[in-house]
């Protein structure tokens, strides 16, 4: 990854604050990595994590950038204003918001408890939903900053190749996918005139611990790998790399797409012998 301490004309987020929800490990800690490499301020949202948190803060500080870290239930309406007022009075804006924060309770469809379903919408949907009604409400207030970007904010939403590929007992999860698709489409059509760009990122398999017993071991992996035509699985670096260049000016007319970072996990590898 190119450093700004070295390259100083290759930082594509130079001085744009960045809050990047669920970001104390897997794709969120890689995309705040990412970010920091290319002169980002970083906000790195956590809950019931602290100790995580702080070594990802630690990380990015020693990248020479600035970094704080900022407890809060993305599915709460009081923390999430409080978490962005805090951001707010330290850095003074938000210029890009990364929706990352996600859980999954898996269940049979028909032992699936109301209350894990209602979770995994809350936290993935309506926490979503809040962080981004926050996040354009500031960037309406701001305005345009053309020393930092053409845009006057940037939001991405991290979905799932399981918002177009159905997943059994996974159904609230696959659900609050789906929903981020529209949700985002809907945002990016009313929010354009308004100069902010909204965008999806929808990983495929990646090296993270909610799926770890995916990959750990190579039986597990080599059962995954059938699925990904690409032939390895994904890194949070590759969701980094994918999520700087959609919050950069690089991608200024890109808007209102769903950037699927699978591997052609989406192909649906099962068919390329003819079904």
């Amino acid at each position: 990854m190119r450093s700004c301490s070295r390259l100083a004309c290759a930082c594509r987020l130079k001085n744009q604050v960045a809050l990047i929800t669920g970001a104390s490990s897997g794709i969120g800690r890689g995309i705040a990595l990412a970010m920091a490499d290319e002169g980002a301020h970083i906000v790195v949202n956590y809950i019931g994590k602290g100790r995580e948190a702080g070594e990802v803060v630690g990380e990015i500080q020693r990248k020479k950038a600035r970094a704080i870290a900022v407890e809060a239930d993305v599915s709460s309406e009081k923390q999430v204003r409080e978490m962005f007022g805090q951001v707010v009075r330290e850095f003074g804006t938000v210029d890009i918001l990364v929706n990352n924060a996600g859980i999954q309770k898996d269940s049979a469809f028909h032992a699936m408890p109301l209350e894990d379903w209602q979770k995994v919408i809350e936290v993935n949907l309506t926490g979503a939903f809040l962080c981004s009604r926050e996040a354009v409400c500031e960037f309406k207030r701001r305005g345009i900053q053309p020393e930092k970007s053409l845009s006057a904010g940037k939001i991405i939403f991290i979905s799932s190749v399981h918002q177009i590929i159905p997943w059994a007992h996974h159904c609230n999860y696959a659900a609050s996918k789906g929903g981020i698709s529209l949700l985002m489409e809907s945002m990016a059509q009313e929010l354009a005139p308004e100069k902010i760009r909204v965008n999806s990122i929808a990983p495929g398999a990646i090296k993270t611990s909610i799926n770890r017993k995916s990959w750990e071991t190579p039986e597990a992996a080599e059962s995954l790998l059938k699925l990904i035509p690409w032939g390895r699985i994904g890194e949070p670096a590759d969701i980094g790399t994918a999520a700087v260049w959609l919050a950069s000016d690089e991608s200024d007319y890109v808007h209102g797409t769903t950037l699927f970072v699978d591997g052609g996990m989406t192909l649906y590898p099962g068919f390329a012998a003819g079904g």
